[in-house]
């Protein structure tokens, strides 16, 4: 499809949906003038496991791909170990090959072809010599102060940080050079990363890149969608019931549109993928309840959001009277079209995933389940053979006991008293 469009469309859809675009006369001077394909790279450490977020940057890629560039992900197994240790290094490499599962797996569901789509191991560079010695030259020019704000958005952030969240934004701008690519693309909470990356490699002796950012979708819960947060977003592999569920307490003020994950989702994957699938204009469908009319459809999302802050759907125009009547548009109809969207995307991706298994064993090795602790068996202890203590008693330093029961206990002032009670036969009896 990328031999149909001219330079100028391949730019425009390269452009298409992003939040922010640093440097775009470099895309153009690639495109335009020096005639060839655009090389991109994208870049995720394999941390935890993708979630339905990951369905906005591969809407992109598709984007990217359509317009003939070729682009390269980069499974970033050294990163997701460096930031706080998200990834334990023994987990890393099968963490790497579970994300290429996945990432073919959504591209496939979209109809996206990858035949210009490369996939590199962070690892098979990032040891080398070369790269070493690139990375102690950056970081004799980059200040503490720089990389610390660099990566202040997306190294988690902790007390008494260690020294390996310092250097993974050094690295991710370094991949740009060892990787041979014109262009980076994240999201935009990667900007700072991307600032560092185009202030700091022409003082190594490295070209600038451009930075493409689309926007961040918020999480289900509000605010960003993260792997470690389990309550903020939907994993590829989450049964229908866990779905459901999940969508069912998703954050979701009515009449409210900003930070509304739920709007979001609809406007950023569901619209999107809808009409990649469709080679055409993307459909999103709101089923009424019964006895409400005919299901909805919308093909652009600022209808749905005009109807949603007005809290109407599918009105009807009484001319006589000059009245409006409609049905509510409310967080739960939202979430119900949501819901049935989002089953049938993840519905090829979890075939794939039972039809293989390789994917099944690397994401038995690369998640494996966390170990319980077995119960220690407490040894109960039997104590001595001596009689444990009476109530109503009290021992005396003297050694005689006083209190209500001492009759019971006491065996007798003397010795012969005491041995008689005890039922002794002395060797004159």
């Amino acid at each position: 499809m990328a031999e149909a469009l001219s330079a100028q469309e391949k730019i425009a859809l390269i452009h298409e949906n992003l939040q922010e675009v640093l440097k775009p006369e470099i895309i153009e001077d690639v495109i335009v003038r020096q005639n060839r394909p655009l090389v991109i790279y994208w870049g995720t450490a394999t941390t935890g496991r993708p979630h339905c977020g990951y369905f906005v940057p591969i809407l992109k890629i598709a984007h990217f791909l359509r317009a003939g560039c070729k682009v390269k992900i980069l499974l970033a197994d050294i990163h997701g170990f460096l930031d706080n240790l998200k990834a334990p290094i023994e987990l890393v490499k099968f963490r790497a090959e579970y994300y290429r599962f996945v990432v073919t797996s959504l591209l496939k569901s979209v109809n996206v072809p990858i035949e210009r789509l490369e996939f590199v191991l962070g690892s098979s560079y990032q040891l080398s010599e070369k790269y070493t010695m690139d990375l102690f030259r950056l970081s004799s020019v980059v200040t503490e102060h720089d990389a610390k704000k660099a990566g202040a958005e997306v190294v988690k952030q902790v007390a008494n940080a260690t020294l390996s969240g310092l250097i993974y934004p050094l690295m991710q701008a370094l991949d740009e050079e060892h990787l041979g690519v014109d262009a980076q693309f994240g999201g935009v909470d990667q900007r700072k990363i991307f600032a560092l990356a185009a202030e700091q490699l022409p003082k190594v002796g490295y070209k600038e890149r451009a930075h493409l950012m689309n926007p961040m979708v918020p999480g289900l819960a509000g605010g960003k969608m993260s792997a470690s947060d389990p309550d903020s977003k939907i994993d590829l592999l989450d049964t229908p019931d866990v779905v459901r569920k999940k969508l069912k307490k998703a954050y979701a003020v009515p009449k409210e549109v900003e930070g509304n994950g739920i709007v979001s989702f609809i406007e950023y994957v569901l619209l999107p993928v809808s009409g990649l699938k469709n080679g055409g204009k993307g459909k999103f469908l709101v089923e009424k309840r019964e006895g409400e009319g005919d299901p909805v459809t919308y093909e652009d999302i600022e209808p749905l959001k005009d109807d949603y802050k007005a809290d109407r759907v599918g009105l009807t125009v009484l001319p006589e009277d000059e009245f409006v009547e409609g049905v509510y548009l409310t967080p739960q109809l939202l979430k119900s079209g949501v819901t049935s969207a989002l089953l049938a995307l993840l519905e090829p991706i979890q075939a794939d995933f039972q039809a293989s298994p390789e994917w099944q064993e690397i994401e038995k090795k690369a998640y494996p389940p966390p170990e319980t602790k077995k119960k220690e068996k407490k040894v109960k202890d039997k104590g001595s053979k001596h009689p444990g203590p009476v109530k109503g008693v009290e021992v005396q330093p003297d050694g005689h006991v006083e209190g209500k029961r001492k009759d019971e206990v006491n065996l007798a002032t003397g010795a012969e008293k005491a041995m008689e009670n005890l039922d002794i036969k002395t060797n004159g009896a």
